[in-house]
């Protein structure tokens, strides 16, 4: 079915770190301009950087030692500063301000414009990742469960902000500081210069061997994150059930098991973490020492000025900056590499239902169907279909009988395209519909299940739902042939009552005839009715059976019930027993149609 990099749900690509970036930056490509602007706004902390320790050194050696300004200085100092000690101090501690005024209004814009391109950036990837979830089939989501691509979109996906915005140009700077930092610190002292960098080669042998080591510990933070998360999920969403058999106790230990599984896991990778930053901390203090003590050598040997080696000292600390930036981002990075596999694992996912390329229009479908020696199973399962054969023509009414587990449902979502059959064909006005769009066969339906899906919004919304342009007095109009528009207009608000998270403020009755009244709107050729009066009271059935007698009028309609009663008004019954059709027929005067069942003879409807 699904080709998915990694096999099971929740299973992982082991991609490599290049090979994520690339991709991460090719997602960032529509915001180049974007992340140019804040890229070399950072580097703008370059020349500030090597600016900072020049007052010191002006106070140190020119102020309280009588050495001249740097050369450099020189030609952009005028002459009356330089005239006595006092201003050139006070030129210096100016200097000082102005530079860290500089370097903070630096960080403003620059913090700025990362964020915004980081939050774009992120918001144009979650979009993309809940179109991706949308567009595969419901056997994905049936295998991998809903809180899988929750947990992606939510939480894995904010990987892509860090790495193209917050992470990769902060690395990016930190290298071109350090440059920066080795030459200056070379001009004024090379041995001091290569001291310090004799750092650099360890470091990188650290950031090796804690980089695989990260990622296997962030990528399992992931896994227990997400199976805590399903934990939360499952209970709040069943907490009537969880609630009637008394078990909040047991799904709190289930909570804390799970939980406690992802402490465990942070804490481990935590542990990671700070053993490589201690590790950066002890390497960079050994080569600070080093190069103190080589340098006060330096200085009493009359090589270096004791300002010269305050300013190295000062340019050491923020050479090692960026080095532990580098070597910190370590850490940083296979956290979000790890989050940024999971998110790509979901947009690898191939859909298992996909429009074809020339896929054919329909604008109003005439309604006959035909199911050709069609079988179906679920992935890892028994066939649920097997070799289903029968036509209908337009306007006719189908019921559909059958046991539990008999494939009932499963008919009616193979008609709708939600799973393709694994043999065999559907056809509606002759044509597969697999020849058909996608957006096109679906406004062919208008369904009403069992378990009726409202929306947390309002009803007026809940019957527009197919229909989101259409006018009040329509939306009424649908809901009068629901038989719902009395209910609702003795509502506080109307048709602007909020009907809760799955309209579970409404009764089971009141959500059915909304669902009808959507029906209704949407004024679809085919009807798909999933035992839509199996959870009601006998008056409530009344009302509904009603309504579906004047939404069936014209459509080409398919109903399952169990209880015989429900389909009086049907033209033909379908039987289905063990996955394959037995042939029924019911005496009807109204019936239009010939349902032919394969091995079974053809049963006219004139001839019933």
């Amino acid at each position: 079915m699904s080709s998915r990099s990694g096999g099971s749900p929740g299973g992982l690509s082991r991609s490599s770190d290049l090979g994520l970036l690339r991709r991460l930056l090719g997602q960032a490509r529509p915001f180049w301009r974007h992340l140019v602007g804040a890229f070399l706004l950072s580097l703008l902390a370059t020349p500030l950087a090597l600016l900072n320790p020049v007052p010191l050194k002006i106070a140190v050696d020119s102020v309280i030692g009588s050495d001249p300004l740097p050369s450099f200085l020189q030609a952009f100092t005028p002459g009356f500063l330089m005239a006595s000690k006092g201003r050139l101090l006070v030129f210096a501690a100016l200097l000082m301000v102005g530079i860290a005024a500089v370097s903070q209004l630096q960080v403003l814009v620059a913090s700025f414009v990362q964020t915004y391109t980081g939050e774009k950036l992120l918001l144009r990837f979650q979009t993309r990742l809940f179109r991706h979830a949308q567009r595969l089939s419901l056997c994905y989501h049936d295998r991998a469960g809903t809180t899988d691509s929750l947990y992606r979109i939510q939480y894995d996906a904010p990987a892509i902000q860090w790495i193209a915005s917050d992470g990769f140009i902060p690395l990016v700077t930190a290298g071109f500081t350090l440059v920066g930092m080795i030459y200056v610190t070379a001009r004024m002292d090379m041995r001091l210069a290569l001291v310090a960098l004799l750092v650099s080669p360890v470091l990188f042998v650290l950031a090796r061997w804690f980089r695989r080591r990260l990622r296997d510990r962030w990528r399992a933070v992931k896994e227990v994150e997400l199976s805590a998360l399903s934990v939360v999920q499952e209970t709040l969403t069943s907490l009537r059930v969880v609630k009637a058999f008394g078990r909040e106790g047991h799904e709190e230990e289930r909570f804390l098991d799970r939980y406690g599984e992802g402490v465990r896991a942070r804490i481990r990778a935590n542990v990671a973490e700070s053993g490589l930053a201690f590790l950066v901390g002890v390497t960079m203090a050994g080569g600070t020492a080093t190069v103190l003590f080589i340098g006060i050598r330096h200085v009493l040997s009359g090589a270096l000025t004791l300002g010269e080696l305050l300013v190295i000292m000062a340019y050491i600390g923020q050479l090692y900056a960026p080095l532990k930036t580098i070597g910190g981002g370590v850490t940083t990075v296979q956290k979000s590499l790890a989050s940024a596999e999971r998110a790509f694992t979901l947009l690898d996912e191939t859909p298992e239902v996909e429009e074809r390329l020339a896929a054919r229009p329909i604008e109003r479908a005439r309604g006959a169907v035909e199911f050709d020696a069609v079988s179906f199973a679920y992935e890892g399962r028994e066939p649920v279909l097997e070799d289903v054969s029968f036509a209908v023509g337009p306007g006719t009414r189908v019921g559909i009988t059958g046991k539990t587990g008999a494939g009932k449902s499963t008919l009616l979502s193979l008609l709708t395209r939600f799973y393709d059959p694994q043999a065999g064909r559907i056809l509606l006005d002759g044509i597969d519909i697999r020849e058909y769009r996608l957006s096109d066969l679906r406004e062919q339906f208008a369904i009403v299940l069992q378990d009726t899906i409202l929306f947390s919004t309002s009803i007026a919304e809940n019957i527009a739902y197919g229909r989101p342009e259409a006018a009040l007095p329509e939306i009424e109009a649908a809901a009068r042939s629901a038989n719902i528009h009395d209910f609702v207009t003795g509502l506080d608000h109307g048709y602007d009552t909020v009907v809760g998270e799955r309209g579970l403020l409404l009764s089971g009755g009141e959500r059915q005839r909304v669902a009808l009244a959507r029906a209704f709107l949407k004024d679809a050729p085919i009807l798909l009715l999933d035992e839509p009066t199996s959870a009601v009271d006998t008056g409530t059935e009344t009302l509904i059976m009603e309504a579906m007698g004047r939404l069936m009028v014209g459509r080409t309609t398919f109903m399952i019930a169990h209880r015989l009663s429900t389909l009086v008004n049907c033209d033909r019954r379908l039987r289905l027993e063990d996955g394959r059709l037995r042939p029924e027929t019911v005496e009807a005067p109204q019936m239009v149609a010939t349902i032919r069942v394969r091995g079974a003879p053809s049963v006219d409807a004139a001839e019933a």
